[in-house]
């Protein structure tokens, strides 16, 4: 215990329950503790009835990449998500759509795509949103290959696609539909 803190302790008037009470202050400002994050903690939604927050997914194990990449190559083919091109099985990647950045969080099949290395070199940790609006086909082949995804990233590469292109994508989704590649 730092010296200025026992004499704080030693110093202060107890409530009811033995702890020393705000209301006396040290005589000299003490600098805040390491222990302590010096930022507010309001508006974040604490409070007595307040829940631990959650993680939405695991973090994902190699297996569970595996498991998905294997899904995804049997749902798909080994076809980028985002050029349309064929590429080896061996040598197709899986991609974050929503980067990662450390979150395990983002790492759950409604976030993953196959991807060939060129795209998936090119997107590295771009937004969505920046990657698409920079070539707006691969908007059209995000809808077409990643119809797993979260309805939100569905939602917003059918408005970058437009009309014409998410009905393609739609068709082309049916497996009733006769002239699929």
């Amino acid at each position: 215990m730092t010296e200025s803190r026992a004499r704080r302790k030693s110093a202060a008037p107890s409530n009811r329950r033995g702890r020393a009470s705000s209301a006396a202050a040290p005589s000299a400002p003490e600098a805040p503790s390491k222990s302590r994050s010096s930022r507010s903690r309001r508006g974040r939604g604490g409070g007595a009835g307040a829940a631990s927050p959650q993680l939405t997914s695991l973090p994902t194990h190699r297996a569970a990449y595996q498991d998905t990449r294997a899904w995804l190559l049997e749902r798909h083919g080994s076809i980028c998500a985002y050029c349309g091109c064929r590429t080896d099985p061996d040598e197709i990647t899986l991609d974050h759509v929503t980067p990662r950045r450390g979150l395990s969080a983002y790492d759950r099949r409604d976030n993953l795509v196959l991807s060939c290395r060129r795209c998936n070199a090119n997107k590295a940790d771009k937004p969505i949103l920046v990657f698409l609006l920079d070539r707006r086909e691969r908007a059209e082949k995000l809808l077409r290959y990643g119809t797993h995804l979260s309805s939100m990233l569905v939602d917003m590469a059918r408005e970058i696609a437009g009309p014409e292109a998410a009905a393609r994508a739609e068709r082309l989704a049916d497996p009733d539909y006769p002239y699929a590649d």
